[in-house]
Order: structure tokens, then C-alpha cells, then sequence
């Protein structure tokens, strides 16, 4: 494989496409034949004050290019001479109209938005593929404490966009390390979790995180993510399952033959113990948004506790043709979806939406826009 090429009918994360592809090292073929690429995401414990927290994933500097070995410092060219200091200047480089082609001197790491470094083929090396290394095997060079390393991949069809890292994913991840308070020792279920990095984030703190998406390539993708991780989540005791949870089906899955399936320990602990729910940038498509929010109630009235919801979501502007105009139909119905949710009977249930302000410290290094939104569900008995 020379290189690595993306179809037109693939889907990009900005958090991928802001980073320049040579900056990505591409570590094995998952069980579909895609490309994973693995990133760190820098922890922002101790940034200096005024340091830029906008950055995304962790990279290291690039290297400076050697100038131009056309430049000549002699000659007797017109264009060239020495300077009132008595230095030689190089000779001026002409194209071929004659006009001034100017060498620009190498970005150095210190100069301002390093993102816009010009974007290059990926030529990757295959460290491994599934099956050649063990589960809990560390690739080289492991990742500092201050890092969060995801495994991903990269342009992916819609059906697999859980399997990239999103800007809605950081921003719930930041929100539970700004509110560690509130999810200490809970036990936690996420829903739709993709690469796992919300549930990485949520056992740092909490005792127990149900990490739950469906595929068994993606879910895989997961665990392999926590293993990755184990150095942040080791040290607090804080434990991560990683479980099948698909929601177009009433059930969960307790068949022992299936991978990822859930025990009956598993159903009775997060029934009897989960407080809080979490997914992030899960609204993107109309029916698996209403089959999200039926999930939600439906576990929402088998858990013995009242239970809070925080879902993270990008309201993305698009033109259509269909309006002729700019929309953001999913997110509308999203927010639809939500007052219904509100606004209907549910059994014995109350749900009480509000937004929550995004306004809390950046720990992590991404980019957060203001059309990042978080919203917060009440969920508690009608007495």
C-alpha cells in the first residue's frame, strides 16, 4: 500500500481535518480492511497562562526545510549584491515570466496557527493487523501522563462514523472533568460511545462506565482504546465495560455467544446503580435520533434511581437544495425531539430539559466553536 485515498462518499471529522495527514500514524487494518490511525489529545492540566487552548491533537513540531538550494550568494546578476554591511545577498529567484518568486522561509513550531501547514498524501507504514498482537499490547513510544491516545479511523462512510473522534465528544469529555464532583463514583452508562474517549474521560472519576455502541469492530475499536488508556484510568479504580447496546432493538443483549453481550450481573448492576447517561454527537441522522430518545426513556424507567442525561451536539449549517437556503435539519430535529420528550407522558417519568453553559475551563486541546451544545435531562419519578 503506497498510499492511503479517501472516496467521495466519506464522511471527515473536523478534528481529523485540521490535522495534517504525515502527522498521523496509521497502526494497523481493523477486521474491515480500514485504515486505524492513532492520535493523542493533550490533557491541558498545567498549560501556561495565555498558552493557545484551541489546539487539537497532540503533535510534535515540524521539522524545518532547508532553504532553497537554487539561492545562490555570488554572481554578477543584476539582482544580486552586496548590502550596505558588506554581506552577500542571495540571488534573486525569477520565474519564467520574470516575475519575483518569493522563497518563504520554514514555519517554525512557535508561529501561529500551525494548522494551516500544507496537507500532504499519507504514505503509512502497517505496524500490525488484528490478530497479530495481543489485546493489551502497547504500540511503541507509550503515551505520557498528560495524553489521551485514541485509536481511530479516518473519512469514513456515515454508518461508521463512530469510529472517528468528534469536536461534540471533546466538549462532553471536558464538561465531566470540569463536574468531576457530580460524577464521582457513579456508576455511568454512555450510549453510542464510538471510540470510547467520553467513557476513558468519565472513569477517571466515576466507579463504573457501561461503554455502549453497537458492531463488534467498532466496540472492539473501544477496547483496545481503554487498554490504551489504562495509565488515567488505573490510578482512580475506576472501571470500564464495554457492552452491545443497540437501540432499535427493546432488549438488551444477554446471549453469552455473542460478543460484547451483557451478563445478567451486568443488567441487574446498571439497573440498580446508574445515575448518569451521557452521548455525544450521536444526532446526525432523524431515526436514530428518535430511536436514541426512546432508548433513553425506556432505560430511564428501569433504572431504581433518578437519572441525568448530558448530551453533547453540533449544530451544523448546511445549504440545501431541498429549502434553497442554509438549514441544520438534524440538529432541528433534535431540538424537536427534545420538546417532545419533555412534553409527553412517559409512564411514571418526568423529564425536565435545560442547556448548559459551555463557558467551563478547556482541559483538552480541540477547537470549541460556538456551535458546540450541551444539553442536561432531568429524569425523576412522578410522585
Amino acid at each position: 500500500m503506497d498510499e492511503v485515498t479517501f472516496r467521495s462518499d466519506t464522511v471527515l471529522s473536523d478534528v481529523h481535518l485540521y490535522t495534517p495527514n504525515h502527522r498521523h500514524l496509521m497502526v494497523r487494518l481493523n477486521g474491515e480492511g480500514q485504515p486505524v490511525f492513532l492520535s493523542q489529545f493533550k490533557l491541558l492540566w498545567s498549560q501556561a497562562p495565555g498558552a493557545d487552548a484551541g489546539g487539537r491533537a497532540e503533535q510534535p513540531p515540524p521539522a524545518r526545510a532547508p532553504l532553497d538550494s537554487t539561492s545562490s550568494s555570488g554572481g554578477s546578476s543584476p539582482h544580486a549584491g552586496a548590502d550596505t554591511s558588506g554581506q552577500e545577498r542571495p540571488e534573486a529567484q525569477l520565474d519564467e515570466d520574470g516575475d519575483l518568486d518569493v522563497v518563504r522561509r520554514p514555519r517554525a513550531a512557535s508561529d501561529p496557527d500551525p494548522t494551516a501547514l500544507p496537507r500532504v498524501k499519507v504514505h503509512p507504514t502497517i505496524l500490525w493487523q488484528d490478530g497479530d498482537s495481543a489485546q493489551g499490547e502497547e504500540p511503541p513510544d507509550s503515551s505520557p501522563q498528560g495524553f489521551i491516545r485514541i485509536e481511530h479511523t479516518m473519512a469514513t462512510p456515515l454508518e461508521d462514523v463512530g469510529k472517528q473522534v468528534w469536536r461534540g465528544a471533546l466538549l462532553l469529555a471536558d464538561y465531566i472533568l470540569s463536574q468531576q464532583h457530580v460524577f464521582r463514583g457513579c456508576t455511568v452508562l454512555e450510549l453510542g460511545a464510538g471510540t470510547g474517549l467520553v467513557s476513558i474521560v468519565a472513569a477517571t472519576v466515576a466507579s463504573t462506565v457501561y461503554c455502549t455502541d453497537v458492531g463488534a469492530d467498532l466496540l472492539a475499536m473501544c477496547q483496545r482504546n481503554i487498554s490504551l488508556n489504562s495509565h488515567l484510568t488505573g490510578p482512580t479504580g475506576g472501571v470500564v465495560k464495554v457492552r452491545s447496546l443497540d437501540w432499535l432493538e427493546d432488549d438488551l443483549c444477554t446471549d453469552p455467544s455473542v460478543p460484547f453481550s451483557w451478563s445478567e450481573e451486568d443488567v441487574s448492576d446498571l439497573c440498580r446503580h446508574t445515575t448518569i447517561l451521557l452521548a455525544a454527537e450521536v444526532f446526525y441522522d432523524d431515526e436514530l435520533t428518535d430511536a436514541l430518545f426512546r432508548t433513553l426513556a425506556r432505560l430511564a424507567g428501569r433504572l431504581a434511581h433518578a437519572c441525568t442525561a448530558i448530551l453533547s451536539v453540533e449544530k451544523r449549517l448546511n445549504f440545501t437544495l431541498k429549502h434553497l437556503d442554509v438549514t441544520c435539519e438534524a440538529y432541528d430535529h433534535f431540538r424537536a425531539a427534545l420538546r417532545q420528550l419533555e412534553e409527553c407522558a412517559h409512564g411514571r417519568l418526568r423529564f425536565e430539559v435545560q442547556p448548559l453553559d459551555t463557558s467551563f475551563p478547556q482541559r483538552l486541546a480541540y477547537e470549541r466553536i460556538r456551535q458546540l451544545e450541551l444539553w442536561k435531562i432531568c429524569v425523576e419519578p412522578i410522585t
